[in-house]
């Protein structure tokens, strides 16, 4: 629950960050399977709670084509864990995204311009990472840190995709036990039970991070977000390097 809670702090702070932060620090304590279809639900209700405030800043011209690509490439990346090795791949995306995310907080500015290029690419490639290894909202977030949206605009996209790509993984983990023996499919009883137990302990770190949020400078809040990403990015990378270690 502690866990959870910081979870919720970043994502209601930043707008990103939840699964990757519960997945890297549950996963010290329990077996990933159980960890990540419970987070997969906690990620729909931290996205639905947050939606009403999110919608009327979202940007759609980013958000229609965040949404296409990661619709394109979230099953691409799903195809490819099954013929290349998992935790080889999780750590140089990690390990790329880390190196991004240290750059641009060191003061490197790519420059983007927001053209629907751009804005397909940021989805493609954030489908992708999604698929391969669950952590495109951090491929997102670093792909639109360098662009000049605006603290608010930026967040209330990156929660509005979040909703559409959360429901949208939820279908494939839905569908995927129907091809397997598996006892008891993804969302079964237990995931809706651990999920609602640890809901609590979610929402009030979002709350406190909303607080967080409001009132923050835009120039402050780019930097307290890449420093987010440098975290995540570097947990992911740790996680994947230790489990190689096995």
């Amino acid at each position: 629950m502690v866990i959870v809670f910081a979870a919720g702090m970043v994502r209601g702070f930043a707008g990103f960050g939840f699964s990757a932060l519960s997945v890297a620090g549950m996963s010290l304590l329990l077996p990933p399977a159980l960890v990540v279809p419970p987070v997969f639900v906690l990620e729909v209700l931290a996205s639905l709670s947050l939606l009403r405030e999110a919608w009327k800043d979202a940007d759609l011209r980013w958000l229609r084509w965040l949404v296409l690509g990661n619709a394109l490439c979230i099953p691409l990346g799903l195809a490819l864990l099954a013929w290349l090795p998992e935790l080889e791949l999780r750590l140089l995306l990690g390990a790329l995204l880390l190196t991004a995310a240290l750059l641009l907080r060191c003061g490197f500015s790519a420059g983007l311009e927001p053209s629907w290029q751009v804005r397909l690419g940021t989805g493609l490639v954030s489908g992708f990472v999604n698929g391969v290894a669950a952590i495109g909202g951090i491929a997102v977030a670093v792909l639109m840190s360098t662009t000049a949206l605006s603290p608010a605009v930026m967040r209330a996209t990156l929660i509005v995709l979040f909703l559409f790509t959360d429901l949208y993984a939820l279908a494939w983990a839905a569908a995927l036990p129907a091809a397997s023996d598996a006892e008891a499919g993804l969302l079964g009883v237990q995931t809706f039970s651990m999920a609602l137990t640890l809901a609590p302990a979610m929402l009030a770190g979002i709350w406190c991070g909303r607080r967080f949020f409001v009132g923050m400078a835009p120039q402050a809040f780019r930097q307290r977000v890449l420093e987010a990403l440098i975290l995540i990015a570097g947990l992911g990378v740790l996680r994947a390097v230790v489990e190689l270690l096995r």
